[in-house]
C-alpha cells in the first residue's frame, strides 16, 4: 500500500513516518514536505498544498490508497471535497465541517445551538461595535480573529486597552488580512488548559491521549503566541472523570450537532479545553491534528495506524492501542525572531538516533546535499517517551545542550505545569 500526506511540519513527519511503520505500507509520499523527513525515508513529492488537481494527478498515477491532509488551510480551502469528487480517499474533514476551525464565529453558533459549554461571546465586524463591547465587559478578555491565522490570531487581553488595540489591529489595520474581517471577543477563561483529539467519522469517535501545548514563545507562558513551542502527553495531573465529562458534554455533542446540521465529520477533531471551576469547557476547535501535539501523541500508538485509518475510512471499528508507560515530551526549537521575522539557513545539529526522535518542521538540504538548514520559523523537535515529565525534560534537555543551537532557541520549560504541587 502506498499513502500521501499532504503538508510540509513536524505534524506532517510524525503522521508520515508513523504510517511507514505500519507492516502493510510500502511507501509515504509527502507532498511538498520538508528535506529532514527524507532522513526518515520518506519520499517527497514537489506539489503544493493548495494545487488541488496536481495531487490529484499524482495519486491517481501513483496508486495511492488514501491520502492524509495534515493542514487547516489545504482543509479550508476544500481539499477534501476535491478528492471525493474525484472519487479518492481523503482523511480530513469537508470544507463545510472544517469550519469548525475556519470560523470561530460558526464553532461558537454550534456549541450554543447544542449545549456545550464554552465561554460568552460576541462577534464583530465593525471597530466601534467591537470597542463599546469591550468596555461594557471589561479586562481580562480574549480577542480572536474569525478565520485562521496559524495559531497567532489570538489576544488574551490584561487591560482594556489590549483588548482594544488588539481589535483596532485585526478590524482596522488588516493585521491577519480576511481572517481578521470580523473578531470573536469572548469572557476570559481561568483554568488548565488541555487538548482532546478523537479520530471520527460522523457519530463514530475514538479518544486520544490526553496532551499539553505550551503556546507562549518564552518561558513562564511569557511573550507572543505562537504556533507550539512544546508539549507533553498524557497530562498526568488531569483526572479520568474530567476526560468523560469533555467527552459526553463537548466531542458527543459537537459530532451529533454537525449530522444534524448536514455537515457530518470525518478526520481528527481536536478540541481546546480549558478546566474551569464549572467543569471543562471549549476555547477553540480545530479540524484536524495540532502541532506540536501530534509529535507527541503518535508515538505513544501501538496499533498499526495505517491500518487504524483504512478501517475508519471504510466505516470499520478500528482496533486502536496506546501505551500506558510514562510520558511522551517534546521540545520545539525554533528559529530567532520566531513568532515574528526570522532569519533561514543556520546550520542544524545532526538527527538524533536511538530512543530520542527528531521531527522536522522547516529544514532544506544545503548547496552540499548534506547539511540541513533552518528554513522557518519552527525548525525542529525532540521527542522522547520516559517515565516520567521530569524524567523526559531530563532527556530533552541534556540532549539539547549538547547541540549547537546558535541562531535558534527553545523553551526550558515544556512539561513543568505537571510538577507543580
Amino acid at each position: 500500500m502506498k499513502l500521501l500526506v499532504v503538508g510540509s511540519g513536524g505534524r506532517e513527519h510524525a503522521i508520515a513516518k508513523k504510517l511507514l511503520e505500519s507492516k502493510d505500507v510500502e511507501k509515504v509520499f509527502v507532498a511538498p514536505g520538508n528535506d529532514g523527513m527524507t532522513l526518515d525515508g520518506l519520499d517527497l513529492i514537489n506539489i503544493g498544498i493548495s494545487e488541488h488537481s496536481k495531487l490529484i494527478d499524482f495519486v491517481k498515477a501513483n496508486d495511492i490508497a488514501w491520502t492524509f491532509i495534515g493542514p487547516d488551510d489545504a482543509l479550508a480551502a476544500g481539499i477534501v471535497d476535491d478528492f471525493n469528487a474525484a472519487g479518492l480517499k481523503a482523511f480530513g474533514p469537508t470544507k463545510a465541517a472544517a469550519e469548525l476551525e475556519w470560523s470561530k464565529d460558526f464553532a461558537k453558533e454550534i456549541m450554543v445551538k447544542y449545549d456545550v459549554p464554552t465561554a460568552a461571546y460576541g462577534t464583530f465586524s465593525d471597530f466601534e461595535e467591537a470597542k463599546a463591547y469591550i468596555e461594557e465587559k471589561g479586562a481580562p478578555i480574549v480577542v480572536k480573529a474569525d478565520g485562521l491565522a496559524l495559531g497567532k490570531g489570538v489576544v488574551v487581553a490584561e487591560t482594556v486597552e489590549q483588548a482594544v488595540e488588539a481589535a483596532h489591529e485585526m478590524l482596522l489595520d488588516n493585521k491577519f488580512g480576511d481572517s481578521g474581517a470580523r473578531v470573536v471577543i469572548e469572557e476570559f477563561l481561568d483554568g488548565e488548559e488541555f487538548s482532546l483529539f478523537a479520530f471520527v467519522n460522523g457519530d463514530k469517535f475514538y479518544i486520544m491521549p490526553t496532551a499539553q501545548d505550551h503556546k507562549r514563545a518564552y518561558d513562564g507562558d511569557k511573550g507572543p503566541n505562537t504556533g507550539g513551542m512544546g508539549a507533553y502527553a498524557p497530562v498526568p495531573h488531569l483526572p479520568q472523570s474530567v476526560v468523560d465529562t469533555a467527552v459526553d458534554t463537548i466531542v458527543k455533542p459537537v459530532l451529533e450537532g454537525m449530522i444534524k446540521e448536514g455537515r457530518p465529520y470525518l478526520g481528527v477533531l481536536y478540541a481546546g479545553l480549558i478546566l474551569t471551576a464549572d467543569g471543562p469547557k471549549v476555547i477553540e476547535f480545530n479540524s484536524r491534528f495540532g502541532d506540536p501535539e501530534t509529535q507527541i501523541i503518535l508515538p505513544r500508538l501501538t496499533s498499526d495506524f495505517a491500518q487504524n485509518i483504512t478501517d475508519i475510512l471504510d466505516g470499520k471499528k478500528p482496533a486502536i492501542t496506546w501505551t500506558d508507560k510514562g510520558v511522551t515530551l517534546g521540545v520545539v526549537v525554533a528559529s530567532n525572531g520566531y513568532p515574528l521575522a526570522y532569519e533561514k539557513g543556520v546550520k542544524l545539529p545532526a538527527k538524533t538516533e536511538g530512543d530520542i526522535i527528531t521531527y522536522y518542521a522547516g529544514a532544506k538540504f544545503a548547496e552540499n546535499g548534506q547539511d540541513l538548514l533552518s528554513n522557518g520559523g519552527r525548525v525542529y523537535m525532540l521527542v522522547a517517551t520516559a517515565d516520567t515529565v521530569k524524567d523526559g525534560q531530563n532527556i530533552i534537555y541534556s540532549q539539547l545542550n549538547k547541540q549547537n543551537t546558535e541562531g535558534l532557541f527553545y523553551r526550558n520549560d515544556i512539561g513543568s505545569k505537571a510538577l507543580k504541587d
